[in-house]
């Protein structure tokens, strides 16, 4: 645990008691603030009592007496409209933080120097914070891993100068972190998504923008206008900025060339390491966010025969281009994070043919026909959830396809389809394009439940050492 102690002796609102809100409220208490914390679920406010946490009815309060208001990510701050608490603790003048802006407000306060490394993207930033976390580790590196992903930033271990953070960050969280400056900050790409909750995508590009702006160095993909124009702003500021891209842009200082990652060295690129050898991180998007974190991990100091080691060690990312094994003759790949038409872009690039396709959910806006290029390399598709009719409207007299209704029903057919497929070795790709909500909480428990449905089938055989 981090201990908070940047408001010792003072009150704090918490609002949202999921998983980092109750995290919240114990850093707090640890650092010696008087908390009064609210969730307006009943089962929220049960599991806090269930942890001894004293609820406060925050709607019935006078914010005035509050220093803060800590809210948690998932609570609406300006679209589509600011959630009652937020207009309270407005009205009160009082800040609205976020539970990062208290890591970095105690990371000011006792290690200002304490390594800290963050990154946002709109797809790949959960692979590019584990890939630059599993480097350190690997070279004998004190890692705390957490923020978006996996553990909450106020349970990891405090800042410390020998400790180097590592922490994915969405742009909630950057939106409620307005101290946000890292020693490396990382911005990989911007595409439309969660226009719901920034209410136009210059706002939203605005938001991940905050990420790098105040870091001392800044990493930064330059494929789309909207990181191009940032990377302008930066190296017109005279910041430290690298650049990345797909495209073999002039000014960019790593160039990936299909599954080759190359750095510039004065007027020449030198090669770093060809990635068709590292299963974890197949396609050019991973090249793409290997480039990122090499150039991450360079800056803080591991030399590249530390690095070439760690990329041939990286176990990939669950949920994301995650290789299950085989059934009968089928590769079956976990893909469930792919929760738009953008990240499923790049698990269709990563075949060429034989794709036997699991796809639906709660779909975002566009849909999948931005995908329509790709429609060749598609088999056949199986279409679930919610967004089943509206993709087979879109996959009509383009893509074989049936509606399945379920993941279960979709995996049963797509096993039977692809063992008569005469592809070389045909794929089972569960990349729905699309939000979980419809038929499962989150994406997690889609990509578990597709991986158990896998292991349970009679043909299934394990992920062989070294696939």
């Amino acid at each position: 645990m981090t201990p908070v102690e940047s408001f010792r002796g003072e009150t704090v609102a918490v609002f949202g008691l999921g998983g980092s809100g109750l995290s919240t409220v114990k850093a707090l208490e640890a650092g010696g603030a008087c908390v009064a914390a609210w969730d307006d679920s009943e089962t929220s406010r049960e599991a806090a009592r269930q942890k001894n946490i004293e609820l406060v009815d925050l709607s019935q309060s006078d914010f005035s007496q509050y220093r803060a208001l800590i809210l948690a990510p998932g609570v609406p701050l300006t679209h589509p409209e600011p959630h009652w608490s937020v207009k309270k603790a407005k009205a009160a003048h009082i800040p609205v933080i976020g539970d990062i802006e208290l890591f970095c407000l105690e990371r000011q306060r006792a290690a200002s120097n304490a390594p800290f490394v963050a990154i946002t993207g709109t797809n790949g930033k959960s692979t590019t914070t584990s890939l630059i976390a599993h480097l350190l580790s690997v070279s004998g590196r004190d890692v705390a891993l957490g923020g978006n992903i996996g553990t909450a930033v106020l349970d990891l271990l405090p800042p410390s100068l020998t400790r180097y953070h590592v922490l994915e960050c969405s742009s909630f969280q950057i939106d409620l972190t307005p101290s946000l400056a890292p020693s490396v900050g990382v911005l990989l790409n911007i595409t439309p998504d969660h226009l719901d909750r920034h209410g136009t995508m210059e706002n939203y590009a605005s938001v991940k923008e905050r990420l790098v702006a105040s870091a001392e160095l800044s990493i930064i993909g330059i494929d789309d206008d909207w990181c191009r124009a940032i990377a302008k702003r930066r190296r017109d500021g005279g910041r430290p900025l690298i650049t990345l891209s797909l495209n073999d842009h002039e000014d960019a200082d790593y160039v990936i060339q299909g599954s080759i990652i190359l750095k510039r060295s004065g007027t020449e690129f030198k090669s770093i390491i060809d990635l068709s050898s590292v299963a974890t991180l197949r396609g050019t998007h991973n090249a793409q966010n290997a480039a990122a974190a090499i150039a991450a991990v360079s800056a803080l100091g591991l030399a590249d025969q530390e690095i070439i080691k760690g990329l041939h060690t990286f176990p990939g990312l669950a949920h994301r281009l995650e290789i299950i094994g085989h059934l009968g003759r089928a590769l079956v790949i976990n893909d469930s994070k792919a929760t738009n038409a953008d990240a499923t872009e790049k698990a269709l690039l990563s075949f060429s043919e034989g794709i036997f396709w699991i796809a639906g959910g709660r779909a975002k806006e566009g849909g999948i026909e931005p995908l329509s290029p790709l429609f060749t390399r598609v088999e056949k598709a199986y279409l679930i959830g919610e967004a089943a009719q509206d993709f087979a409207a879109t996959l009509g007299g383009r893509v074989s396809f049936e509606i399945s209704g379920t993941l279960e029903a979709a995996l049963v057919k797509a096993k039977h389809d692809a063992q008569v497929s005469r592809a070389k070795e045909p794929v089972i790709l569960f990349s729905p394009a699309c939000a979980s909500y419809d038929q499962f909480k989150n994406f997690e428990e889609r990509g578990n439940r597709f991986r158990a449905l896998a292991q349970s089938q009679a043909e299934f055989r394990p992920r062989e050492k070294g696939e």
